[in-house]
């Protein structure tokens, strides 16, 4: 076929680098492959042409034009785009494509599959816009991609939605943005014959963390590289020298997901990676050498970093089974002229970060950087910390908070991802690393260190470029909010908070309200002193005035948006640490599974304290008229202690009403299994996946090793199992269920799990609000399209299979 600017269809041999206006970004990339002689699959592009001779003959341009300027007024509003895209995409999915177009285009998914020898081809199909995958506006994964498509008819369906995919609020505030007018950008589709992905993923030519040149950074997953690129799972990390194409590093995770092509109904499925298969790598050396070595070939047709996505046939054998489905210039580092990571000291040549010691993970997602002060107890920290040192402690507790607050990062010996030190780093959005086990021995009081708490490392020196991007995180952190409109959700997202000022900086974010409150911050650093001490010493008022004060704080700052607010939660060798703790607390072997929760409310040694809980809950409801204040109550083990926690709460003249809503927390195994019980006196419960979990496998949630070996993951069946059951038992019974651990936000498939099986609301951290809203919305839209899907096969009489899940139970 000849190449014309009014050609319909363009095969990927027939196109070239320079086509972007006619294919779009992608597909010109995938024609410049296959000339430079890379394993490309075979297809061809609906050209831009024919999108633009369908809006115009239909007489839809003007419409979606006009759409855009009318709604989108206030380009800092989310919501005018979303409203604005919807429009549009209805606009363009109900307008029928002119014949002419439609059989041309029909015409080419024949002819490819004519020439793959089958009937009807499985096809990619993806969306390529005519200002995509350029150096300085990367425009990757604003439009869609359909997988496993077969049928002329079902092709073209999916071509008009790849069409309607220009106009997502993403892609319409990105054009803004940049400067793009809209109707200058114009949309090819992509058409590609479907790779039976054994694996696949994705591969950068320049480190895509530290932006070294000289790595290539594979990542892969079983099935399609969908799980890779979307980040349903954490894939695998292979990191090979450029130069000498040895393998440098292996990071092997447990992969629990995978996507594939049902042999029945050729449709995706989503099943669990067999348990065999979780921890082994995914690709062999073989493979991995291969795939840097066209990694390395593109990068040098291109002259330029790239970021490529891969996939091996299980249908075929090596090496003829790898084949490249995408490729796109790299648009962070490379922009810097791929430099390599170095540190900065006077008077001293660059030169690469030495690893000063590894630890888990926790915290703010980023860097931190300073002076580095060991200090083992909060007396030595008032002594040696100042604004921006990095906090290195074996373990820390409720008085190292004021010096947390102060520091650039911390560094523990001891602890998992939900230990004090990893818990309160998030809730102040600090970079942490926990469980380094050496920490305080090898890192040195004085020196100079940064902190990568997305990968759990301690660097000696300082990264330059971290340091540059620290100065105007807080610039960064506001751009990226905005750059990102925040779609409806009909699961609610909340946010957790402990530290009562914070809500200012909090309060704008896209949650529905504060789904947990923890108030051992107020008791800790507001009040200091051990309740039951300020009672025998008269000072009780003053108690429920600060703790009040505290909780009004939040609750004026976001009103009528609720705070629930949990009842004290500190364990009694926590307890011990406040001012006059000593008296009143016993030394307990595991205070984790101890004299905690209710068992305390109700308990003689400790009842009247909790009466001073309910006051100042009182207080702001009734002095205050904060009557979006609700509570929680914490470690609810049996339903007699429930009862008595009531009758107490009654007593101070709080009782479940209308407009106040009391929940349990739902830790223990306990809860769930008398959830049709437990029903019948609350309004809902929050899942507190971490205690839940611990309990569930009889594992110490703060087991640094245990953390490191793998073992604490909420995704393990038996706790998905216990989880769904609760959440059926209580919606049978009229309650609400919530979730406040921090699964949801670092597990991507644990989230999709609680959104299948119906969670009400996710409560995370502020730094995960807006990403994790955005994954719900995207489980949301895909389960929703599943079960048209689903009712679609039904009224042609074939059902689709659908696969057991996990934490499904037949009886």
């Amino acid at each position: 076929m000849s190449k014309t600017k009014k050609s319909l269809v363009l095969w990927f041999e027939n196109v070239r680098n320079t086509d972007v206006p006619i294919v779009g970004g992608k597909n010109a990339s995938l024609g410049e492959m296959i000339h430079a002689g890379m394993p490309v699959p075979p297809g061809f592009a609906v050209t831009a042409y024919a999108y633009e001779k369908f809006i115009k003959q239909t007489r839809i341009a003007k419409k979606i034009y006009k759409i855009i300027k009318e709604t989108v007024k206030d380009p800092d509003d989310p919501k005018q785009y979303d409203v604005a895209s919807k429009k549009i995409r209805i606009l363009v999915e109900k307008t029928s494509v002119p014949p002419k177009i439609a059989n041309s285009i029909k015409s080419a998914y024949k002819e490819l599959s004519k020439r793959l020898n089958l009937k009807d081809a499985f096809v990619a199909v993806r969306s390529s816009a005519t200002a995509e995958d350029l150096p300085d506006a990367s425009f990757a994964g604003q439009q869609e991609t359909f997988l496993n498509v077969k049928g002329p008819e079902e092709f073209l369906e999916k071509v008009v939605k790849c069409w309607s995919s220009l106009f997502t609020p993403r892609a319409i505030f990105y054009r803004n943005e940049k400067g793009f007018a809209h109707e200058n950008v114009l949309i090819s589709v992509g058409v590609q014959k479907m790779v039976n992905s054994g694996v696949a993923g994705v591969v950068f030519t320049i480190n895509p963390v530290t932006g070294n040149n000289n790595e290539i950074v594979i990542e892969g997953n079983y099935g399609l590289g969908e799980t890779v690129v979307s980040g349903a799972v954490n894939p695998d990390d292979f990191v090979v020298d450029k130069n000498t194409l040895k393998i440098k590093e292996r990071r092997i995770s447990r992969k629990t997901v995978q996507y594939i092509r049902d042999p029945d109904t050729g449709k995706t499925v989503h099943l669990e990676v067999p348990k065999e298969k979780q921890k082994e790598p995914c690709l062999n050396d073989g493979e991995i050498i291969k795939l840097a070595e066209l990694a390395k070939l593109i990068e040098a047709h291109y002259k330029k970093a790239m970021d490529i996505e891969w996939a091996i046939d299980k249908d075929l054998s090596f090496p003829k089974n790898i084949f490249v489905v995408q490729a796109r210039p790299e648009t962070v580092w490379s922009v810097k002229g791929m430099e390599t990571p170095t540190q900065v000291n006077e008077g001293k040549p660059k030169e690469e970060l030495k690893v000063a010691v590894k630890g888990i993970a926790a915290g703010k997602r980023g860097y931190g950087l300073g002076v580095a002060k060991v200090v083992l107890t909060p007396e030595e920290a008032a002594e040696k910390m100042k604004k921006g040192d990095i906090l290195v402690t074996d373990m820390t507790n409720p008085d190292f908070v004021p010096f947390m607050k102060i520091a650039s990062a911390i560094v523990t010996d001891k602890g998992g991802i939900t230990s004090h030190a990893a818990i309160v780093s998030r809730e102040l959005s600090i970079p942490c690393v926990v469980g380094t086990e050496t920490a305080t021995q090898v890192l040195k009081t004085g020196q100079e260190y940064t902190v990568d708490s997305r990968n759990g490392i301690i660097y000696e020196g300082v990264l330059s470029e971290v340091a540059e991007a620290a100065m105007t995180a807080g610039a960064a952190e506001t751009i990226a909010v905005a750059a990102n409109p925040v779609p409806v959700t009909a699961t609610k997202i909340y946010m957790n908070l402990g530290v009562p000022e914070k809500i200012k900086d909090y309060k704008n974010l896209p949650f529905e309200g504060i789904g947990l409150m923890r108030i051992e911050f107020i008791l800790a650093s507001y009040i200091g002193d051990h309740p039951l001490h300020l009672v025998d010493t008269g000072r009780g008022q003053e108690f429920v005035d600060k703790l009040a004060e505290g909780m009004a704080t939040v609750a004026r700052a976001i009103q009528p948006r609720p705070v629930v607010v949990r009842f004290s939660d500190f364990k009694t060798n926590e307890y011990r640490e406040l001012k006059g703790g000593d008296k009143y607390e016993i030394v307990e072997a595991n205070p984790m599974l101890g004299w905690r929760g209710c068992s305390r409310y109700i308990s003689q040694w400790y009842q009247k304290a909790f009466r001073l809980e309910c006051q100042a809950v009182k207080k702001c409801r009734e002095e205050w008229g904060l009557k979006n204040v609700w509570v929680m109550l914490p470690m609810v083990r049996t339903l007699w202690e429930a009862k008595k926690c009531f009758g107490i709460m009654k007593e101070e003249a709080l009782e479940r009403s209308r407009d106040f809503k009391v929940w349990f927390m739902a830790e223990t195994p306990s809860i769930a299994i008398l959830a049709d019980e437990f029903s019948k006196l609350v309004d809902g419960f929050s899942i507190g996946s971490n205690d839940m979990t611990q309990g569930i496998l009889m594992i110490d949630r703060d087991s640094e090793r245990l953390g490191q070996m793998g073992y604490f993951d909420e995704r393990d069946p038996a706790v998905k199992r216990i989880i769904a059951h609760l959440i059926k038992v209580a919606h049978e019974n009229g309650c609400t269920v919530s979730i406040c651990g921090e699964g949801p936000s670092n597990l991507p498939d644990f989230a999709e799990f609680l959104v299948r099986v119906g969670i009400d609301s996710i409560s995370v951290n502020n730094d995960a609000v807006v990403a994790t809203k955005s994954l719900v919305a995207s489980i949301e839209q895909k389960i929703i399209l599943e079960r048209l899907a689903e009712q679609a096969a039904i009224a042609c009489g074939r059902p689709l299979k659908k696969p057991k899940q996990d934490w499904e139970w037949t009886p």
